[in-house]
């Protein structure tokens, strides 16, 4: 079993930046593919970044939507994973979900296995 807690969501301007943080108990996430989705109201949840199980390299996987803006990364000895927004747009509003799969399509939701509670992120225009 893995356990995900996010946290680090809030309101900010649009142009500003936040960074979200999922930390993980109960497995070694270097071990896991994790991947980050947002839900905005009304919406399918919908894939936005992740990350590679180490032994596959550990290589990062964007949404076309934040490329160039979003970056995922991992901090093995904290277990835990970073989403680093910036030039955050009001588009970007929606709850944001940490999820963690041993192995699978890193952007297939329905694969996932353990998921967060969720952190809102608003973004003001």
């Amino acid at each position: 079993q893995v356990q995900l807690v996010e946290s680090g969501g809030g309101l900010v301007q649009a142009g500003g930046s936040l960074r979200l943080s999922c930390a993980a108990s109960g497995r070694t996430i270097t071990n896991y593919v994790m991947g980050w989705f947002r839900q905005a109201p009304g919406e399918e949840r919908e894939f936005v970044a992740a990350i590679s199980a180490s032994w596959s390299g550990g290589r990062t996987y964007y949404a076309d939507s934040v490329k160039g803006r979003f970056t995922i990364s991992r901090d093995a000895a904290k277990n835990t994973v970073y989403l680093q927004m910036n030039s955050l747009k009001s588009e970007d509003t929606a709850v944001y979900y940490c999820a963690a799969v041993p192995r699978g399509s890193y952007d297939d939701k329905n694969g996932y296995n353990y998921w967060g509670q969720g952190t809102q992120v608003t973004v003001s225009s």
